[in-house]
């Protein structure tokens, strides 16, 4: 059995599974002596939609590059390294599951406060917000689901998930392939 290593910005695909290494120069078939150069293209990273949604959708980060794009300059912590500082722009996450319709039951007084949104990285990193959070009526935070981090495009690694108003960087997701939004908890479920 071979099994190919692709690069992928600062990540590489192993078997579908996304490993942190150096930036590759060549495709590697493990398990072969060969090797081939890689073309001049980064693959493109995909984000799926899915839950509780009336249309649920795949999208590129060209996908989300055509939204309105919010700038935020963030500061945050991370317990490895210290303080970071980075410019990020992309659209907010609200906007971009709101156009894909989830499934708030009108009949239910403030029914959309019982969703929950989890959000996974390529990585297997994966955080839990509310609906409540990103909601104009109520936390309003101005999450964003960004599509460049410092002048960079996110084309290859995918959108990373920004919270400017965290103090702790444990929230920000790299790569971001997943986001469920999940309506089924409270009491009469």
């Amino acid at each position: 059995m071979s099994w190919a290593i692709f690069r992928w910005e600062r990540h590489v695909r192993l078997c579908g599974a996304a490993v942190r290494v150096p930036l590759l120069r060549e495709v590697v078939t493990v398990g072969t002596s060969s090797t081939e150069p890689l073309a001049d293209t980064v693959p493109s990273a995909e984000l799926t939609l899915t839950g509780d949604l009336a249309r649920p959708v795949r999208l590129s980060v060209s996908d989300l590059a055509a939204w309105p794009q919010y700038r935020v300059r963030v500061s945050f912590e991370r317990a490895t390294s210290g303080v970071r500082r980075h410019r990020f722009a992309g659209p907010l996450l609200h906007d971009v599951l709101r156009a894909a319709g989830p499934v708030f039951d009108p009949a239910r007084r403030k029914d959309r406060l019982r969703f929950l949104i989890a959000v996974t990285g390529a990585d297997g990193h994966h955080v839990l917000l509310s609906w409540a959070e990103i909601d104009p009526d109520f936390g309003h935070a101005p999450v964003l689901l960004a599509t460049r981090v410092d002048d960079t495009s996110l084309e290859g690694p995918g959108p990373q998930l920004v919270l400017p108003q965290d103090r702790c960087g444990a929230r920000y997701v790299s790569g971001v392939d997943t986001i469920r939004v999940d309506g089924s908890y409270g009491p009469w479920t």
